[in-house]
């Protein structure tokens, strides 16, 4: 799957404008196999990669199909309103971003600072009819590397224990469950996951 990457840039002091550069396309890892080994199905075209702001236009799809399906799982609750977005803001050790093909936002994620060594991922969704095409894989990478690029060095995320879909996607991303895979998930409650992303300083 190749990827555009697109983020605003940063505004150049007076009389030192000089043309942007063209956007660097990357090749993104090819997707990891699924639990149970079913590949997801790869993308057959190019997805651009959109670092955004909350709320805007971008991101009410991947809001409002996170919040229908937090309700279909889990009942009514104010889950996406949990957290103000400018935790998801470079400003405050964040990020936001989306999976764009077509003008259409098809997947997306985000995380913010949990500590000073460690980002927490959040959002992360793929749109139902995209679905099992390695998005989410996707989506994990981008975050991660962006993650390294700001500093920090581990992972770290929750996710409910009725997303076994969710356990899946970061099992065979390489996150290791920071609870007993054994038990019943609904004693468990939250299923805490991390990754070290770098080594040490």
């Amino acid at each position: 799957m190749t990827i555009d990457s697109a983020r605003p840039a940063a505004p150049a002091a007076p009389g030192t404008e000089r043309p942007p550069p063209p956007p660097t396309k990357h090749a993104a890892p090819a997707p990891a196999p699924a639990p149970g080994g079913c590949s997801p199905r790869a993308p057959a075209v190019s997805l651009q990669v959109r670092h955004v702001a909350v709320p805007g236009p971008e991101v009410e799809p991947l809001l409002e199909g996170l919040h229908a399906e937090y309700t279909s799982r889990y009942g009514p609750n104010d889950e996406i309103n949990r957290y103000p977005g400018e935790r998801f803001t470079p400003e405050h050790g964040g990020a936001f971003l989306v999976l764009v093909e077509h003008g259409r936002t098809v997947a997306g994620g985000a995380f913010f600072r949990h500590d000073g060594e460690t980002a927490e991922l959040k959002r992360i969704w793929t749109h139902p009819d995209h679905r099992r095409r390695g998005l989410g894989v996707a989506v994990v990478r981008e975050l991660e590397r962006e993650a390294a690029r700001q500093g920090y060095r581990r992972i770290y995320l929750t996710t409910g224990p009725r997303q076994p879909e969710a356990a899946g996607l970061y099992l065979a991303t390489g996150y290791t469950p920071l609870y007993d895979l054994g038990a019943d998930p609904e004693t468990v409650g939250p299923h805490p996951f991390e990754k070290i992303i770098r080594g040490s300083a």
